[in-house]
């Protein structure tokens, strides 16, 4: 887990926190992975990091359980996108599942929603 604090004239605002889990499926040929929490300036590049040593470890699909993600930022998108570009090189995919509808939204105004590929939200089985 990654624990970052923001301070505001020497306050804390908030603690941020996110997990991100992975699990190669040699079945399936690709990469499970679950981010939990928040994602935002102070971690996009840690989870952004952990992204792309996975793929480089073993190319494949990036499959990516969102239904514990609750936050992401401009600079989160743009690791996903990174992530994404990576990937396509390897001739693979990302796929987004269970995002919530404050996420789903973000995906929508920039458009990236026709960019990734997004399955089901946070209600689907």
């Amino acid at each position: 887990m990654f624990n970052a604090s923001k301070t505001k004239n020497n306050k804390e605002v908030v603690n941020l926190e996110f997990l991100i889990e992975t699990k190669f499926d040699g079945a399936s040929n690709s990469w499970n992975v679950k981010i939990s929490g928040e994602v935002d300036l102070f971690n996009s590049g840690e989870m952004k990091t952990k992204l792309l040593s996975i793929l480089e470890k073993k190319p494949a699909d990036i499959i990516i359980d969102c239904s514990s993600l609750d936050y992401i930022d401009s600079t989160a998108l743009g690791a996903l996108v990174a992530v994404l570009k990576n990937t396509k090189e390897y001739g693979y995919s990302v796929c987004l599942k269970k995002i919530k509808p404050n996420i789903e939204k973000l995906f929508r105004i920039t458009n990236l929603n026709k960019v990734f590929q997004i399955e089901g939200d946070q209600h689907d089985d």
